[in-house]
């Protein structure tokens, strides 16, 4: 798309790339209202939480889960200068998978731990990639009892990648890894070592959705 054509198909009131976003989830959730949390205080105006927005979808594939998808990795509003770039800012947005518990289940945790990987990504200028390997310095749920306590990325089953006006934006789904899993990892973190432990995960867990229980 050319700079001429995206104005003509679009104005300074589009929020072109987080529709584009919502047209994904429509197809897998059609009909369905998310919860949806969005910082009181925009980052650019002075908040502390980079992303826009952060919508939570309950799923019953597979088992019952909380499917949380960011908004702000990405180029979410009208740019000019963006079009036609490769990746639409970032290139990504994170989604994650979510046991679910009860109905009821406290999700806050998961929204802060989603805006604190954003924090990193902003401050440092880094981005996340398929494999890469994160420690979490402990529970990935603060005061609860699980042993998930590192992180990995792969593309979302579901979404995969779209194509925006802005570039592309791949769904990277954050997959949670025990401390054992973590520590054999560390001894060699490449990319390939942590592919083959995601996919072993992926033989009896299709949708990778995190279990906090798990051992």
């Amino acid at each position: 798309m050319t700079t001429e054509e995206y104005r003509k198909q679009f104005t300074e009131d589009d929020a072109v790339g987080w529709e584009c976003i919502d047209r994904e989830l429509e197809k897998i959730y059609p009909g369905q209202e998310p919860l949806h949390f969005a910082p009181p205080l925009h980052y650019a105006v002075g908040g502390n939480d980079p992303l826009d927005g952060i919508s939570v979808y309950r799923s019953e594939k597979q088992e019952k889960h909380f499917h949380f998808v960011t908004y702000g990795f990405s180029e979410l509003y009208y740019s000019e200068k963006s079009t036609g770039g490769e990746f639409s800012k970032f290139g990504f947005e994170l989604t994650f998978r979510l046991k679910m518990e009860q109905e009821d289940d406290n999700i806050h945790w998961v929204c802060n731990l989603l805006q604190n990987l954003a924090r990193y990504v902003f401050q440092s200028g880094k981005w996340f990639e398929e494999y890469h390997l994160i420690p979490a310095n402990g529970p990935i749920r603060i005061g609860y009892d699980t042993d998930i306590t590192a992180l990995s990325f792969t593309l979302d089953p579901e979404f995969g990648k779209i194509n925006t006006p802005h570039g592309e934006v791949s769904f990277l789904q954050i997959v949670g890894l025990t401390t054992s899993e973590f520590k054999q990892l560390e001894q060699n973190p490449v990319p390939s070592e942590t592919e083959k432990t995601v996919d072993r995960l992926r033989q009896n867990n299709g949708l990778l959705i995190t279990d906090l229980r798990r051992k």
